[in-house]
C-alpha cells in the first residue's frame, strides 16, 4: 500500500499537489468542462481543512511543446478553481521562485512550458520542490508518464497519493485484483490494438468479456462474418483468433454483437438500417442493434463487478449512442455491483448522460486507466512512498 495524503500531519504545511487540470478551453480561453478540476476538490479541501499553511497545485494542460504559449495558460483553470472552492486562488507566472502571494492556494504556470518537465529532470523537480514541505499526486490521468512532477519529485520531497488517486487505485486496480463474483468487462472503442493488454490480463480474472465498438468487427471477421465497410484491423485478425481460443480454453465466455446500426455515410441525419449479423458491402456499422443491446443486457444479468471502457458505438453523433447508453443504463440497475467506468471516452460517454453519480467509480484517466487495467505499474504511482 501506498502513503495517502491522511498518513501526513498537514498542520502548517505547504503541500504541494499535481493535479490534472488539462482542462477544454474554447477560442475566448473559457473552460468548457471542469469535472477534472472538480474531481480535484476533495483533495484540495482536506489539506485546507487540515491545517495546511499552503496549497500549491501543478498541472499540464496541452501540448506546448516546451515553449510558453498564452493559450494554454492555467489562468482559465485557476479562475474556475477560485469559483469551485469559493475562496481566492493566485495563479502565479512561472513554476520556481519563492511564492510571496498571500491566498492560501496557488496554481504554477503550465508544467509543459519548459522541455525539463515531460525530461523528468532532476534539477527541475527540485526547484518545484523550494516550496514545499510534502508532495501529493492527485493525476492519476498523468501517472502513467515519468514526468519531473510525476516522477522525479518524490526523490525531494516525502509523497503520498491524494485522495483521487487513492480511489483510482482501490477501484482499478485492487477491484480488478480480487473482484466480488461474477466479474464482467465490456470492451468498445475502435481498435482491438487498443485494448489487446487489457483484454489478456483480464482473461484470467473475469466470467464474461462483452466487445462492442468498431473493436467488434475484427472479432466478427475471423469468424468469417461478412462487416461489409466496417472499420477493422487488418493486422490484428491473428491476435484476434488467438484472444478467441484463449477465451475458450479458459472457459470465459466472449459476447459479440448480433446486429448493428448501418449506414453508408457517417453524418447526422444519414439514413440507417438495422443488420445482422452480417453487415451488407457499402454498409458500416456505427452502433450495436436492438437484439445485441438485449443480449448485452442478459450477459450482464447479476454481475457483481463490471468494468467498462469503450463506447458500443459512435456515441458522438446521435443516434448512435442509443448502445452505448443502454450498457450505461443496465449498470445502474445492477443489485449490489461494482461499475467502474475506464475513463476516456467512456467517461464522457457515461457523464453525457447524467448517469455518473449512479457509477460506484468513474475513471479520470485515458491512456493511464488502460494501462493499469493493463496490469502495468505506472511511475506516478509505483514512485510514491510505501506505507509501512
Amino acid at each position: 500500500m501506498k502513503k495517502t495524503i491522511r498518513d501526513f500531519d498537514l498542520k502548517g504545511k505547504r503541500v504541494l499537489i499535481r493535479v490534472d487540470f488539462n482542462v477544454p478551453l474554447d477560442k475566448n480561453l473559457n473552460v468548457t468542462d471542469d469535472n477534472r478540476i472538480r474531481a480535484s476538490l476533495p483533495t484540495i479541501q482536506y489539506a485546507l481543512e487540515r491545517g495546511a499553511s499552503k496549497v500549491i497545485l501543478m498541472s499540464h494542460l496541452g501540448r506546448p511543446d516546451g515553449k510558453p504559449d498564452p493559450s494554454m495558460s492555467l489562468k482559465p483553470a485557476a479562475e474556475r478553481l477560485s469559483r469551485l472552492l469559493g475562496r481566492p486562488v493566485v495563479q502565479l507566472p512561472d513554476h520556481a521562485g519563492p511564492i510571496n502571494s498571500k491566498a492560501a492556494v496557488a496554481v504554477l504556470e503550465n508544467l509543459r512550458f519548459t522541455p525539463a518537465e515531460e525530461a523528468n529532470d532532476p534539477a527541475f523537480a527540485r526547484q518545484l520542490a523550494e516550496n514545499a514541505d510534502i508532495y501529493i499526486n492527485d493525476a492519476f490521468g498523468s501517472s502513467h508518464r515519468a514526468h519531473a512532477s510525476i516522477d522525479a519529485i518524490t526523490k525531494c520531497l516525502p509523497s503520498g497519493a491524494g485522495l483521487l488517486l487513492e480511489k483510482e487505485i482501490r477501484y482499478l486496480g485492487e477491484t480488478v485484483q480480487n473482484p466480488k463474483k461474477p466479474f464482467v468487462a465490456v470492451l468498445g472503442g475502435s481498435k482491438v490494438s487498443d485494448k489487446i493488454g487489457v483484454v489478456e490480463n483480464l482473461l484470467s480474472k473475469v466470467d464474461k468479456i462483452i466487445i462492442g465498438g468498431a473493436m467488434a468487427y475484427t472479432f466478427l471477421k475471423v469468424q468469417g462474418v461478412n462487416i461489409g465497410a466496417s472499420r477493422f484491423e487488418k493486422d490484428k485478425t491473428d491476435l484476434a483468433r488467438a484472444i478467441l481460443e484463449k477465451a475458450r480454453s479458459k472457459k470465459v465466455e466472449m459476447v459479440l454483437p448480433v446486429d448493428h446500426v448501418c449506414v453508408q455515410k457517417l453524418e447526422p441525419g444519414v439514413s440507417m438500417r438495422i443488420e445482422g449479423p452480417a453487415i451488407p458491402d457499402g454498409w458500416l456499422g456505427v452502433d450495436i442493434g436492438p437484439k445485441s443491446i438485449e443480449k448485452f443486457s442478459k450477459a450482464l444479468e447479476g454481475a457483481k463487478t463490471v468494468i467498462w471502457n469503450g463506447p458500443m458505438g459512435v456515441f458522438e453523433t446521435p443516434p448512435f449512442d442509443t448502445g452505448s447508453r443502454a450498457v450505461a443504463e443496465k449498470l445502474t440497475r445492477l443489485k449490489d455491483a461494482v461499475t467502474v467506468i475506464g475513463g476516456g471516452d467512456t467517461a464522457a460517454c457515461v457523464i453525457g448522460f447524467g448517469l455518473d453519480g449512479r457509477m460506484t467509480h468513474i475513471s479520470t484517466g485515458g491512456g493511464a486507466s488502460l494501462e493499469y487495467l493493463e496490469g502495468k505499474t505506472l511511475p506516478g504511482i509505483a514512485a510514491l512512498q510505501d506505507r509501512l
